[in-house]
Parts: C-alpha cells; structure tokens; sequence
C-alpha cells in the first residue's frame, strides 16, 4: 500500500493581500503527477483543506478541480475537517462523495469507523479523527472529569484501538489527526487549535498504529518514524522562508510500516527578507535575484522614506512588507502620560510624528497641522 501524506492546503489563502489561488492550483494539481509517477493508492489529507469556514465559490471550485485530478489519476482521497474547517460544511454529502473515492471524515461519532482499503497483503484500517476543538468535543465523546485537546485525542484513540482489535491479526492501520503534538515546530502561519486550556498533545497519545499523518503545523517534520507532519505545501508566512515544502510517501507491507520518503513540493515564488537603506536597496545590483521574491524588507533609513513601498515595488512588484528600524533607533517604550505630561496639543503632535517617522515635521507639515488641530479645536466650539 503506497499512501500520500500531506496537509493543511489552506485553498483559499492571502498572502499579504496577494492571491495565491493560481499558485495552489498549481502546486496541489501537481500531487496527481506524482501519484501516477509513484503509483499511489490513496492520498491522506490530515486537515484544513480551506482557509476559513466559509470558503469562496472560486476556492471550492479550484479545490474541486485539484481533488478530481488527484482522483483521475488512480488514488483514493482521505480528508478530515481542520480548525480553519467547517467539518458540517465540508462532511456535507459525504456518503456521495465516498461512493467516487472520497472519503470525507469529519464526523466525531464516526471517527472509530475506518475507511478500509486493500492491498494483496489484506486490509489497511485508515481512521480520520476530524479537529477536535475541545469543549465541545468533550460533550460528544460524553467525557466528564477533564479538558484540554489531549483529554479528546486520547479518547478517540481509546475508541479507534479497540475497534482496530476487534478487526484481528494482520490489519494494518493509519491515523490521520489535526493536533499540536509536542516536539513539533511552529511557525507564524498557524491558528491556536485551543482557546484557554493546554493545546499541546503528547506524541504517546497515537501509539498503537503503524503511520499516523499529522496536520496544523506547517513546516515537514519528524517527530518518530511513524509519527510526521507533511507541512503545508506553500509557505503561508515568512516565518516559513526557509522550509523545504514536501509530502511524504508512505509504504506499508505486510508488516506495517514499510518505509517513508521524502517527495519535494515545487515552489512557485520563493520568499525574502532584506534589510537596508532605501536608495542602496533600489540602486544594489546584488539585489537583482529578489526582483522575482515575494519580499519582506526592513528599512534602515534614519528618516522614515516618503511613499517607501510604492518606490520599492518600483523595482520589487512582489514586495508585500515593510517595516522600518533606523539605524541607531532606541527602542524604549513609549508611555502616553509621559509623552503628554505639560505639553501642547501642538507640541504633543509634533512628537508623534517624529517619533514615528525620526525626524520632527517640517515648516508646511506644521502649519498643516496647526491648522487641523485649530479645525477641531472650532468644531468643539
């Protein structure tokens, strides 16, 4: 049995106000090479097949596009629900869906009842534990006595082990699951899976099983042979700059797990970070190769460059962040009642914006804001 392990697609995803539904589409189309190259069987999707609840119409119909090309090329879909899910939205019409070759878990009642596929070596057992937001989950799994994300992953593999025994010798048996397990690697890109309580997972929590395929953190990851993160396929954050995007291909034999290798993801434009003075930044042939970058720049000027991004994207079009350290900026905090205390709303104004921007306003920006402060200071009246 040759299975894909990836996760967390996130259709639908800005990236700093750019859409990347084209790039996903490319990238995730691209899976139904790979599972016609590497003759996969299924390919497991361990969550967050969409960015939000309510997806748009143009989302559902690229991950449409992706899932039927996946399908048309041999292999079988497991997807669960993730926390950017709506698992009702998304398990809608699922007993359909499942007669074509996919297999949406999203359901909490039913997380205990495989989807069983076949090799000539017998049954492989596959479970898909849908994102278990806690308390809630803790109701439908009638639990009492305790919280917190481990409390509802730990009961759910209590009731998908002793169906897995009831099944007998020789079933193989995959898990896929949407959780923070510990050892894992965050980035900026993921949501907090818990609100209040501990989000963290023990990885002992899925012992039992021969491959468990894991989603919500972005980055691929090895947390034991059997235990992995396949990571997202696109960087969603430049926190993620330096991942290498994959999947994993997972082989089962008679035995269990077989072995797992690595299968890079391609990547549609790569992203940077550069810091420095706007001029050199705009005038630096070594800059050159970011030009193509999604871009993430730090400006060093001592003043605070007038209209800085739209210049910068004059020569970076992908340049989608700014921030701005002076050279030499102190970086203590500002207290409002100091920075008021015995001055003018005059005086109060021109503090703010040479704090923000490291210069004090010049002759015409202080006779502009004189003029507005005098504008309310007559609306008062």
């Amino acid at each position: 049995m040759r299975l894909l392990h990836t996760s967390d697609w996130h259709v639908g995803r800005t990236f700093h106000g750019r859409d990347l539904l084209a790039e996903q589409e490319a990238v995730l189309t691209g899976l139904a090479d790979v599972v016609a190259d590497e003759r996969i069987d299924a390919v497991l999707i361990a969550g967050d097949l969409y960015d939000r609840a309510v997806p748009s119409a143009e989302a559902v119909e690229t991950c449409q596009r992706i899932l039927t090309a996946i399908r048309a090329a041999g292999a079988d879909i497991v997807l669960i629900s993730g926390n950017h899910d709506s698992a009702q939205r998304l398990g809608a019409f699922g007993g359909f869906a499942r007669a074509g070759g996919l297999h949406l878990c999203t359901r909490i009642a039913t997380l205990h009842q495989p989807v069983l596929l076949a090799d000539p070596h017998g049954p492989v057992a596959c479970y898909g534990i849908p994102y278990l937001d806690p308390d809630p989950a803790l109701h439908a799994l009638e639990l009492t006595g305790c919280r917190g994300h481990e409390a509802v992953l730990a009961e759910a593999m209590r009731r998908i082990r002793a169906d897995l025994a009831e099944r007998g010798e020789g079933v193989r048996s995959v898990v896929l699951s949407h959780a923070f397990v510990v050892g894992g690697e965050a980035s900026e890109s993921e949501r907090r899976i818990t609100v209040g309580g501990v989000e963290h997972v023990a990885g002992g929590t899925f012992d039992g099983v021969d491959y468990v395929a894991l989603g919500h953190l972005h980055g691929p990851q090895v947390l034991a042979e059997h235990l992995r993160y396949s990571g997202s396929p696109l960087a969603y954050s430049f926190s993620e700059a330096r991942h290498h995007k994959a999947v994993w291909l997972v082989e089962l034999d008679a035995n269990g797990l077989a072995g797992v290798e690595r299968k890079a993801l391609p990547v549609p434009r790569k992203l940077a970070t550069v810091t420095g003075r706007i001029e050199e930044l705009l005038s630096e042939p070594d800059y050159a190769e970011l030009e193509e970058c999604y871009l993430s720049l730090t400006l060093t000027d001592p003043v605070r460059p007038l209209e800085a991004m739209r210049r910068l994207q004059q020569r970076f079009p992908h340049a989608v962040h700014l921030d701005f350290k002076p050279d030499g900026g102190g970086e203590a905090e500002l207290r409002y009642v100091a920075a008021v205390r015995g001055r003018t709303d005059n005086q109060i104004a021109e503090r703010f914006v040479d704090d923000c921007r490291g210069a004090p306003p010049n002759e015409r920006e202080l006779a502009l804001l004189t003029s507005a402060i005098e504008s309310v200071r007559g609306s008062e009246a």
